[in-house]
């Protein structure tokens, strides 16, 4: 790894185990930050994405919780202090995705994506602000979706989820200004290997771009606002331009 553009910063990733997480975490690690992969089920993928880290001469380590419980985070954020000494980034990408149609969505399908999406975001925020402030440049990076800026019926309870992202997003830019920042990224649709081909086809006719997104272009904006030193409380939709209105 030569790029050293985060040398000496430590970053944590909330469910870095696949997809998005880990393309982000790797991303992280090749800028010379040190990562804490967060994993809940993913043990063996998150383990797969720490030995990519290692072998490329980065350092991560990985660390089970389940973000729907307190104590966990806590927890969580206590390891990371401990094994690296402190948190200068911030990336809130666990999450959860899921069909809600109004008449056949059940309390506990309800609860389980708001805790997972939301709630669980807004407590490792507040576990994480004391480490981020602390670190004299600290960056938080919230993953909340084109599902919180635009409505999906079928999906009411993740779209609700997504937007509570943003508004949190705004909420925690004015509560941790000047010493952390805090922006947001809405992905549109991105594209793995094990992805159903009707969706993208689906996406590629919705986006002028007429593509989907890769993870790539996700871990970019990551990026883009850890480097950012004037840039807070923003949301950034990676889409290909779905959002844009017609």
């Amino acid at each position: 790894m030569n790029n050293t553009t985060l040398k000496g910063q430590v970053a944590l990733v909330t469910g870095a185990g696949r997809r998005i997480g880990r393309s982000v975490a790797v991303r992280l690690a090749r800028e010379g930050a040190r990562v804490i992969l967060h994993y809940r089920h993913s043990e063996a993928e998150t383990n797969a994405a720490a030995a990519e880290i290692a072998s490329e001469g980065g350092e991560a380590a990985c660390v089970r919780a389940d973000l729907t419980h307190l104590d966990e985070i806590a927890k969580l954020f206590s390891e990371a202090e401990q094994r690296f000494g402190g948190l200068n980034i911030l990336i809130n990408n666990a999450g959860a995705f899921a069909p809600t149609p109004l008449a056949e969505t059940s309390e506990s399908q309800w609860d389980a994506l708001l805790d997972t999406n939301l709630k669980a975001m807004f407590f490792c925020a507040q576990k994480a602000a004391p480490l981020l402030s602390r670190s004299g440049r600290g960056r938080m990076v919230n993953l909340a979706s084109l599902g919180g800026l635009l409505a999906w019926p079928k999906f009411t309870a993740y779209c609700v989820s997504k937007a509570g992202v943003i508004m949190l997003t705004r909420c925690l830019a004015r509560a941790l200004a000047p010493a952390v920042t805090v922006n947001a990224i809405a992905p549109g649709t991105i594209s793995f290997p094990d992805d159903r081909p009707e969706l993208a086809e689906l996406y590629v006719r919705q986006a002028p771009l007429g593509r989907t997104g890769e993870a790539e272009d996700i871990a970019e904006a990551v990026m883009y606002f850890v480097g950012a030193g004037f840039v807070t409380g923003q949301v950034l939709a990676i889409d290909g331009g779905r959002s844009i209105p017609s």
